[in-house]
């Protein structure tokens, strides 16, 4: 199902253009029309990490005339493993200006546009505005239900992509789009397009699925994910083949295997439903998250800090106290950094009941994760077990390697 091209064409093309655009150019579904629209044609990507990378190359190498990089965080080492847009000498440069030059690079005839504040509720729409088609590369769900929320207010298209360890997800959201040939809009026409809600009505329970930095991704995953998000940005500006709006694409890197799901359009969707609930930009922290009511409730008075830790664990070795202290990461993490004294015991035993039986009654227990957020959702199910006085460590093995043993590694 073909759709209307979103962008029309640039009055002309350069010698040089035409130079660069050569292998687009002997394509007849793309042409000089349809590189004229990608020259005219801007995109913001919100990201410029693992799947913001690829894309912002790729879009650049395309020749889409503006590019905006909504991204405010700086270049980490640990980033180099998947984040190829940017290098060893752009360790702490903010990602949107190392991204800037990189483009520049590839592409010298491409505007780039930084927005390099955190998206918010507050600035959100003003960032959107003017925007084409937007290809998210976000990483928390917050973030994509409020983009979700901001592009369909403002019907704008959006590539949504995901990526966690060897698979990806990738899909185009714009409920409102036409198709090749009509001049208005029709319910009929465009009623199985969903938006992102249609297919996630709600997030997961909070601490429930992991973070790529909680739980990694393959470095090259983000590669195979981004080129479908630019594949599908390069089709909806052009209004060439068939965009999967409508449908979820499913890799699996292990298996080698793309899936191709059809997605129905929720009815009783709370934005673009019949009987819409969600109405202006909501809470999103609120709406997904960070830890659930039963987690944060159990840390109030029970969250200690790594320097507290600290003293205790000294005064555990002198033998003035004792406690069992209990890493509830996963084994490879504790691989790459660890809390001297601590027991592994991942948060997947806790879930399922086996942990329990490992507590000792007699000693209180401190749990520690990579931030604090799965171990304070250890803690909850800890304390109602009966660990009346079990606590739990604020900031996790981050804060302590950042605070009192910086000669390990952090990731």
């Amino acid at each position: 199902m073909s759709f209307a091209p979103l962008v029309e064409p640039a009055a002309e093309l350069t010698i040089d253009e035409v130079r660069r655009y050569s292998r687009h150019l002997i394509i007849p579904d793309v042409g000089m029309t349809g590189q004229k629209r990608l020259k005219n044609a801007k995109v913001l990507v919100i990201g410029a990490g693992g799947l913001g990378s690829p894309a912002l190359l790729y879009l650049a190498a395309a020749g889409v005339g503006t590019l905006g990089i909504a991204e405010f965080d700086t270049v980490d080492e640990s980033n180099l493993q998947r984040q190829v847009i940017h290098g060893v000498s752009d360790i702490d440069k903010p990602k949107g200006q190392s991204a800037k030059e990189s483009i520049a690079e590839i592409n010298p005839y491409v505007e780039v546009v930084l927005h390099p504040e955190r998206l918010d509720n507050d600035n959100v729409l003003d960032v959107f505005e003017g925007y084409d088609l937007i290809v998210d590369g976000t990483d928390n769900f917050a973030t994509r239900y409020m983009v979700n929320d901001a592009a369909y207010f403002l019907k704008i298209p959006y590539v949504w992509g995901s990526i966690y360890r060897f698979d990806g997800q990738a899909s185009v959201f714009a409920p409102w789009l036409r198709h090749e040939g009509d001049d208005l809009l029709s319910p009929s026409q465009v009623s199985d397009l969903p938006c992102y809600r249609c297919l996630y009505p709600e997030p997961p329970p909070p601490g429930m699925v992991p973070s790529c930095a909680e739980g990694g991704v393959l470095g090259v995953l983000c590669a195979s994910i981004g080129a479908i998000q630019v594949n599908e940005a390069i089709k909806l500006i052009t209004g060439i083949g068939d965009p999967i709006a409508g449908k979820l694409m499913i890799y699996d890197a292990l298996e080698m295997e793309y899936r191709k799901l059809k997605v129905r359009k929720d009815p009783n969707c709370a934005l673009c439903g019949e009987h819409a609930t969600v109405t202006e930009l909501i809470d999103y922290d609120a709406f997904c998250g960070a830890v659930s009511d039963e987690a944060a409730e159990a840390a109030v008075g029970s969250t200690i800090s790594v320097t507290q830790l600290e003293h205790m664990l000294k005064e555990r070795d002198n033998g003035e106290r004792d406690f069992v202290l209990i890493d509830v990461r996963e084994p490879n993490e504790a691989e790459i950094n660890h809390i001297p004294g601590a027991v592994l015991i991942p948060k997947g035993e806790f879930l399922n009941g086996n942990a329990l039986a490992q507590l000792p009654s007699d000693k209180q227990i401190v749990m520690h994760c990579k931030s604090g957020v799965r171990s304070a959702e250890t803690l909850a199910i800890v304390k109602g077990a009966g660990y009346a006085d079990a606590v739990h460590v604020g900031g996790g093995v981050v804060a302590w390697v950042s605070q009192i043993d910086p000669s390990q590694p952090t990731y």
